[in-house]
């Protein structure tokens, strides 16, 4: 294989903003400014693109999906986007085709297994516990099947080892730094958090919307328990994101019920997806983030956050230790532990020296992880594994 562009055919299953959407597009990008021609897809509603326009060419297959059963649902995504992607992958020339997820891997596998494509890479960003059959088998083939598997974190490499059988590499992580900032001024701060009603209070900030993968039921407890100690900052709770192909309102109604029955509702902010700008804003707005997950890929939000220079409190993970350091660059909880999830915020709320510490910290972490980087990893990737066909 020679040092020359490689043409890239990325995919993803949705067009909203979750991590291994937002990974999809910045990688994409990040491709493409080394000279390599990436094109994104994705499988979705009629019309729809996006969250935010990618600065490369990307294409949306419609898929309005049959209502009722869910796994119908999820047999039927599959087969619009494969068939979709039959004469666009045929006839594009890509010498990549990389999935990040299980629905976009089938798809794909099923057109390499009809002679359509060469191969497939599939990017592992957590295994999902998932109950429908559909979905099972979705998420199993999409792993012990691909030509090439990556994961984004080392303890997923050695869980798909141990889990799958499966070998795989290492790609990582990034942030966008340019964007994910601290307020420029006072000023910029200030309308940040005049957009969302803060008035003064203390913000404490979650991404990622209410669903049991992010502990958003310990969180709730934990600010619970928070409230009295920092009652002369009157803390408030904001809540963002949500988009997911996977219906949680089970989970949201146990949040409400739950909430209401603490007395928390009048300090909620519970914003569900948002655009891009207003998520860069919510970071320079916020005081605290908060990220109490049972299970994380990597945690993007988390560098999103450092990024914006805002002190994190997260679950004591094997994925955020791999990148995190307790007391430098996060506080980091034992998972599903709301009285410590909550002493951590406290700290980090009353003391300024450690916020400070967190927040310098935080910023250099983000620093090292670049998009930059991230796709010259996937470059040498591609070309390792091309060479060795």
């Amino acid at each position: 294989m020679s040092d020359g562009a490689l043409r890239v055919a990325m995919l993803t299953y949705s067009v909203r903003p979750r991590g291994g959407v937002v990974h999809a597009i910045a990688v994409a990008e990040a491709l493409a400014a080394r000279g390599h021609g990436v094109e994104l897809f994705a499988v979705g509603p009629t019309g729809a693109t996006f969250f935010r326009a990618p600065a490369v060419p990307a294409t949306v297959v419609p898929h309005e999906p049959p209502e009722g059963d869910f796994d119908a649902k999820i047999a039927s995504t599959i087969a619009t986007y494969r068939e979709g992607l039959r004469p666009i992958l045929r006839d594009g020339g890509f010498d990549v085709v990389h999935a990040q997820d299980c629905i976009s891997a089938n798809a794909a596998l099923g057109l390499r297994d009809d002679g359509v494509i060469d191969a497939v890479i599939r990017t592992v960003h957590h295994v999902d516990d998932f109950r429908s059959p559909s979905l099972v088998a979705c998420q199993i083939r999409s792993i012990a099947e691909p030509d090439h598997v990556v994961c984004v974190s080392p303890p997923w490499i050695a869980r798909v080892r141990d889990e799958f059988g499966v070998e795989s590499g290492l790609v990582g992580n990034g942030v966008d730094t340019d964007r994910y900032r601290p307020p420029r001024d006072a000023g910029e701060r200030r309308a940040a958090r005049e957009a969302v009603g803060l008035d003064g209070r203390l913000a404490i900030l979650t991404v990622g919307g209410i669903e049991p993968r992010k502990g958003s039921l310990t969180l709730l407890e934990a600010f619970a328990r928070a409230r009295e100690p920092l009652a002369d900052r009157d803390p408030v709770l904001v809540i963002a994101g949500g988009a997911t192909l996977f219906d949680y309102r089970d989970e949201i109604g146990r949040f409400h019920d739950r909430a209401a029955e603490l007395g928390l509702n009048g300090d909620l902010r519970v914003l569900g997806p948002v655009e891009d700008a207003e998520l860069e804003a919510l970071y320079r707005a916020a005081d605290v983030f908060a990220l109490p997950s049972t299970k994380e890929g990597f945690g993007l939000a988390v560098l999103e956050a450092l990024a914006a220079r805002v002190p994190a409190v997260v679950s004591d993970l094997d994925v955020f230790r791999g990148f995190l350091a307790d007391g430098d660059s996060a506080l980091l909880a034992p998972a599903g532990d709301p009285d410590a999830l909550a002493g951590a915020l406290v700290r980090v709320a009353r003391d300024a020296a450690l916020a400070d510490r967190l927040r310098h910290g935080g910023r250099a972490v983000a620093g090292r992880h670049t998009w930059a980087r991230v796709a010259e990893t996937h470059e040498a990737v591609y070309r390792d594994f091309l060479s060795g066909r």
